[in-house]
């Protein structure tokens, strides 16, 4: 068997891999992550639940209930505004961010179990009323839903899903406390905003699946979410305002599900194809 034309090719390898630009780091990145499309933190020291300063008592946290996964777009991954990134998503989904980009609030932190340790949010996004240049100012005074979020892309479980900790907010006048089933309603509105339709919150299971699109700035969004059950406990031990938040004899201040989402990007400007 000659073996020369194969040892010429895989001498030209590097020169191919330049030549049509594969992107192996990214290729392999996502190869082996989990079919779910992300880490479990948990699995390697993280948590699901936030680090709040200043509670009471103290080391209460608030939970991260949705998780866009691995498995969406690559350009959805990418933290901006620009070529249908995750920022014009979130903008789809009518959130913007912070008022005239002024931060309100409180850092917190999460440890997503990636190699970081804890670190602080990478941004507030809030909900804008349909207005999205000012919308979160209104969100700021009048209060509705915002959520944190955190990349997971630390050296030891790099998956590149975004990691998102969702409540519902009563007005600035009232000190921005949550309001009851807050943190279980909030990732459902979001979900809602996705579908079009009322999520019910209350009997939502971890077979719960919803499909939608949305739209913004010429991208259209198609978001397929599944809640998952087992990253975040059913309980209100630990849980941020867990005293005003939980709904006795009707539900915990979190309500155990993960919405997932994978997020794929079905339209595009004529510009960006």
């Amino acid at each position: 068997m000659n073996r020369l034309p194969i040892f010429i090719l895989l001498l030209c390898l590097p020169s191919l891999n330049a030549a049509f630009e594969i992107p192996y780091s990214s290729f392999w990145r996502r190869a082996q992550v989990p079919s779910a499309g992300y880490y479990d933190p948990k699995d390697t020291g993280g948590a699901m639940l936030t680090k709040v300063v200043g509670t009471f008592p103290e080391g209460q946290g608030e939970p991260i209930n949705a998780i866009i996964s691995v498995n969406s777009d690559s350009d959805v991954l990418v933290d901006q505004e620009t070529n249908g990134g995750l920022r014009n998503y979130f903008l789809s989904l009518s959130f913007s961010s912070e008022c005239l980009g002024q931060h309100q609030g409180n850092d917190q932190q999460a440890n997503l179990g990636d190699g970081h340790g804890y670190l602080n949010e990478t941004a507030v996004i809030r909900y804008n009323y349909g207005d999205a240049s000012l919308g979160a100012c209104t969100e700021t005074i009048k209060g509705g839903n915002h959520f944190r979020y955190w990349v997971q892309n630390g050296a030891s479980e790099n998956s590149g899903a975004i990691f998102m900790a969702f409540s519902y907010e009563m007005p600035i006048s009232l000190g921005h406390d949550i309001v009851v089933n807050g943190y279980n309603l909030a990732r459902d509105y979001m979900v809602g905003n996705i579908t079009g339709s009322t999520i019910p919150t209350l009997n939502l299971t971890n077979s719960s699946t919803y499909s939608g699109s949305t739209s913004y700035d010429g991208y259209t969004y198609k978001t397929d979410v599944k809640y998952v059950s087992g990253l975040l406990d059913n309980t209100s031990i630990g849980i941020n305002h867990n005293w005003s938040v939980y709904i006795d004899g009707v539900t915990n201040a979190v309500d155990g599900l993960v919405a997932v989402l994978d997020v794929s990007i079905t339209e595009r400007p004529a510009t960006d194809r």
